[in-house]
């Protein structure tokens, strides 16, 4: 069913990302009334230097 790619910044902690992804999942099964077994989620982190908004990196 749903699947769910998510970008971070580097950084997070295992619990902070455990957390995200139990909200992410609970909210996602009370709106499409689906179970959590159908629910993926990939996080990937990515470093502030290759990240940019506006022109400008993150880094800097």
């Amino acid at each position: 069913m749903p699947t769910f790619n998510v970008q971070l910044f580097e950084g997070r902690s295992p619990e902070q990302k455990r957390a995200f992804v139990q909200a992410i999942t609970e909210v996602t099964c009370k709106t499409l009334d689906c179970g959590p077994e159908s629910v993926d989620i990939i996080i990937q982190e990515v470093k502030r230097e290759n990240w940019a908004t506006a022109g400008k990196l993150w880094s800097e």
